[in-house]
């Protein structure tokens, strides 16, 4: 199962007891998973679809809760490679459709009639209680949330360009940096920030996985401290031994041309040093003279050594 498909287990499970909480939430997914068909003369019914268990069994009870009706249920293979059922429900009285449709904000009473409204309702979300259940209806419908151990992304789709921006906005109230784009023919509103997926996880009432996608972002992010680390370590010992063979290769050549024994005290000390003990560091080294030497002071005395081994091949046009 997926991390998307365990998500949407989890909340479609969540109890809402408030009759304000369940219209929001049924308007979304009507939104989300909806069709309004015609039958015979000016009658409409409702088929709902869905490929999860949970939400088909959520929306029966909300239908049943909320309105007194039962739904049909009809269960097909999908025509979809993964051969996964599709769960149908019907509501077939066009009484029981209109009362639906218009608690639900999805058929407007206007001057010439009733009208289908594909914009956000936004009497039915002025509590943020609505406002959460209208969010989580959103996703239940047509949403889907990427494995975070590969990537973070969540997004949202829907065919409808106005609903899209009303959607945005409203997810955008809470700062979760939602943006909007077409892709076949479809808008799609995605977060890619973890952070932000995370907030929306909670303000949708799914805490079991945000606190997967928290665990799998705390792993991550000290996989690439550590991974940092080992770099920075990695390139601060390369330079480390380029700089010792460099040295190495220096104090042989003022050896092989001038000998050790021409350099003045302090740096024939150092040099036979540096021979002696090729691995050793700039702090063992100063530990290892007589007066001790610091780090710098070791350093400063091998830069001297490296200057007079340029002026050496300078000379002698090497």
């Amino acid at each position: 199962m997926t991390f998307s498909s365990r998500t949407k287990n989890e909340i479609s499970k969540i109890i809402v007891a408030k009759k304000c909480c369940q219209l929001a939430l049924l308007s979304a997914l009507l939104k989300m998973t909806g069709t309004v068909q015609i039958h015979g003369v000016n009658k409409i019914g409702i088929r709902l679809s869905t490929e999860n268990a949970s939400i088909a069994r959520m929306l029966f009870s909300l239908l049943k809760d909320r309105f007194k009706i039962n739904a049909r249920v009809v269960v097909r293979k999908s025509r979809h490679l993964n051969k996964n059922n599709n769960y149908i429900l019907y509501i077939d009285s066009d009484s029981d459709s209109h009362e639906i449709l218009k608690a639900t904000g999805i058929l407007q009473e206007k001057d010439n009639g009733l009208k289908l409204n594909y914009r956000l309702p936004h009497y039915l979300i002025k509590r943020s209680c609505c406002r959460k259940a209208y969010l989580r209806g959103i996703f239940l419908g047509g949403g889907s949330l990427s494995d975070p151990e590969k990537t973070y992304h969540l997004e949202l789709v829907t065919n409808d360009e106005n609903f899209a921006e009303d959607i945005k906005e409203l997810m955008n109230q809470y700062e979760l940096g939602a943006k909007v784009v077409m892709r076949k023919g479809n808008y799609v509103i995605y977060i890619k920030e973890g952070e932000n997926i995370v907030n929306f996880l909670n303000i949708i009432g799914a805490h079991n996985a945000l606190l997967s996608l928290e665990n799998i972002r705390i792993y991550k992010e000290m996989r690439n401290n550590v991974n940092r680390i080992v770099n920075c370590e990695t390139a601060n010992l390369d330079k480390t031994v380029n700089a010792a063979l460099r040295q190495i290769e220096n104090i042989e050549y003022i050896k092989s041309t001038i000998g050790l024994d021409k350099l003045p005290a302090g740096l024939a000390e150092i040099a036979e040093l540096r021979l002696e003990h090729r691995e050793a560091t700039l702090k063992e080294l100063g530990e290892m003279m007589s007066p001790e030497v610091g780090k710098s002071g070791v350093n400063h005395r091998l830069r001297k050594l490296d200057r007079i081994a340029e002026n050496l091949r300078d000379k002698r046009g090497e």
